[in-house]
């Protein structure tokens, strides 16, 4: 029997039988991509509590109810779901490796003027897009001889809103020279610091879903990709979805970054993988199909 459980200054909330993990878990993978199960039973039963005493629904049912009928409550449950661990800096060799490598490959098919669009997504609360901005004006002598574009998009609209903010704690910063968070920051104020207006400007936001060409479309066509530890999240046919719509979105030659402990060669045979100096990378090629 099912004992419902009474959070503190809450309503009777049932926690969730293996029935309604599973039908939640189903539920948040048709609308993101993102594989969640029992193992995961802590991460998705405390957000679901959580969400049910804010909604005032008794059972997980009732909860599953009012999702699909209120697209408010659905941004709200993908926000919560949604892991968003990052900082300044993060995966460096990466960075170094779009200055040294990648964007001087780039240019031997522009001319000085052009635009070069660059995407980070998932763009979590800002720091990787704002971080490809720093560094390309602390390293590339060619960064203002060409339109840089840089765009962030992510599903969760909460961290989106984070990243137009563009301010941060300590644990944020920890990973950059001192000298950079002096020239890039304003004075640090209620314990956070902001990024300068010029910086945050650089930037644009949009909301995307990786799986939904749609969304994607919307932002056009990149040279450059940072797709870090997100297909981790994906069954194989996710990853194999994702991989076609980021093969979609890139321009010809164009190059793509994932996280360290994920291999394009495993999920589409779209990309070439191009091993630089500073790190491995895959480029659009004309693989025949995905799989």
């Amino acid at each position: 029997m099912t004992i419902p459980v009474q959070p503190e200054g809450g309503a009777l909330i049932s926690p969730l039988s293996i029935a309604d993990l599973k039908d939640i878990c189903a539920f948040v993978h048709a609308r993101t991509g993102m594989i969640f199960g029992e193992t995961k039973r802590y991460y998705v039963e405390r957000r679901i509590c959580e969400l049910m005493r804010v909604r005032g629904s008794a059972t997980p049912q009732d909860y599953l109810a009012v999702l699909r009928a209120d697209e408010t409550e659905v941004e709200k449950i993908i926000n919560s779901f949604t892991v968003n661990e990052t900082y300044f800096y993060r995966e460096e060799h990466q960075l170094a490796c779009l200055s040294h490598s990648i964007l001087p490959e780039i240019v031997r098919t522009k001319r000085p003027g052009d635009r070069i669009r660059i995407w980070s997504m998932p763009c979590s609360t800002g720091e990787e897009p704002y971080s490809i901005a720093i560094w390309l004006l602390e390293n590339w002598q060619l960064v203002d001889a060409y339109h840089v574009e840089i765009v962030g998009s992510d599903i969760d609209t909460a961290v989106l809103h984070q990243a137009r903010e563009a301010s941060y704690g300590e644990r944020a910063l920890s990973k950059l020279p001192s000298e950079l968070i002096e020239g890039y920051f304003e004075p640090k104020h209620a314990r956070k610091h902001t990024l300068i207006a010029d910086l945050r400007e650089s930037v644009s936001f949009t909301k995307a879903n990786i799986l939904d060409p749609a969304s994607l479309a919307a932002s056009g066509r990149f040279d450059v990709i940072f797709c870090r530890n997100l297909l981790i999240y994906f069954d194989d046919k996710g990853r194999q979805l994702a991989a076609h719509n980021l093969h979609e979105v890139l321009n010809p030659g164009g190059y793509i970054c994932l996280g360290h402990s994920e291999s394009m060669a495993r999920i589409s045979d779209r990309f070439d993988l191009i091993r630089f100096p500073d790190a491995i990378v895959y480029r659009r090629g004309d693989g025949a199909s995905d799989g």
